[in-house]
């Protein structure tokens, strides 16, 4: 086998997100945040457990025709906060930025707590802090510490 023979080999997007340097088998994770189950026609490419120097094995998603929104890069930082998030534009790279975790994120978590008052049928958005391992409700202070793609707050 060549050294060419070893490359990856993924198409490039006329237009979309990709979204790089995600710890290796987080791949389906990043799209049940992005709301991607393959039955909206979208065109997405996913490379996992690729070598990487940097994480050992990551994985990376090509999505085209969609830009993230600032809360699904809040979310996506969550679970891969050594992200890079890459806008293509006619098949070049306009915005390259790395993600950032944020301190609180509003509205794209629902909280698991069934006695939460965002829960309630008030008009409350949901609110959690950030935490090392994890988020905390601001409201009941239910900790979610694993599979936070479960808990995405859907319209």
């Amino acid at each position: 086998m060549s050294e060419n023979d070893r490359e990856l080999r993924v198409s490039k997007i006329r237009n979309g997100t990709v979204i790089d340097h995600v710890p290796g088998g987080q791949a389906l994770k990043v799209l049940a945040i992005l709301g991607i189950d393959g039955s909206g026609g979208e065109a997405v490419s996913i490379g996992m457990n690729v070598p990487s120097e940097k994480l050992r094995r990551k994985d990376i998603v090509k999505v085209e025709s969609h830009e993230l929104s600032q809360n699904e890069v809040d979310v996506i930082s969550l679970i891969a906060p050594e992200a890079s998030i890459n806008i293509i534009r006619d098949f070049d790279v306009v915005e390259k930025s790395r993600v950032i975790r944020p301190d609180l994120v509003t509205e794209v978590i629902a909280c698991p707590n069934r006695n939460c008052i965002t829960t309630r049928n008030e008009p409350v958005d949901s609110e959690f802090d950030v935490l090392e391992d994890g988020v905390r409700c601001v409201y009941c202070d239910t900790i979610v510490r694993e599979d936070l793609t479960d808990h995405i707050a859907t319209d």
